[in-house]
């Protein structure tokens, strides 16, 4: 790949290049190889003329997509997901124990509702 390739490449994973799409926000990862595994990875980007970040940024898409068909761990996601549920239901029976049933469910409902409820609210107390 070409220089000028690889630079547009990185600016676009960067976020900061290609207006046609939109800004993707990247995260740095540091990883640790053997030598050998770097050698073997940095042969595999040159013959298929890319980049190690690259493959490597492949490989870790790969691994996700493979994750995401894996019913184990589908199973503990689920679980993951059951447990944030309880979790959130309680925190709100807790806020609605504090504050009381009417804040929490006026919290719950949709601005223009609200909006409209403190329009009429304040009409009405200063009637």
């Amino acid at each position: 790949m070409k220089e000028e390739e690889q630079g547009s490449q990185a600016m676009r994973y960067e976020g900061m290049g290609d207006p046609n799409k939109q800004e993707r926000h990247t995260k740095t990862l540091a990883i640790r190889v053997e030598e050998t595994l770097h050698a073997q990875l940095r042969f595999i980007a040159q013959l298929r003329e890319t980049s190690i970040s690259d493959e490597i940024r492949q490989a870790i898409e790969t691994r996700i997509a493979s994750a995401q068909d894996d019913p184990e761990i589908i199973a503990r996601a689920q679980k993951a997901r059951d447990e944030l549920e309880r979790e959130a239901a309680a925190r709100s029976a807790a806020i609605a124990g504090f504050l009381g049933k009417q804040a929490v469910d006026a919290a719950i409902e949709r601005p223009s509702e609200i909006s409209a409820k403190s329009r009429t609210t304040r009409r009405s107390e200063n009637e």
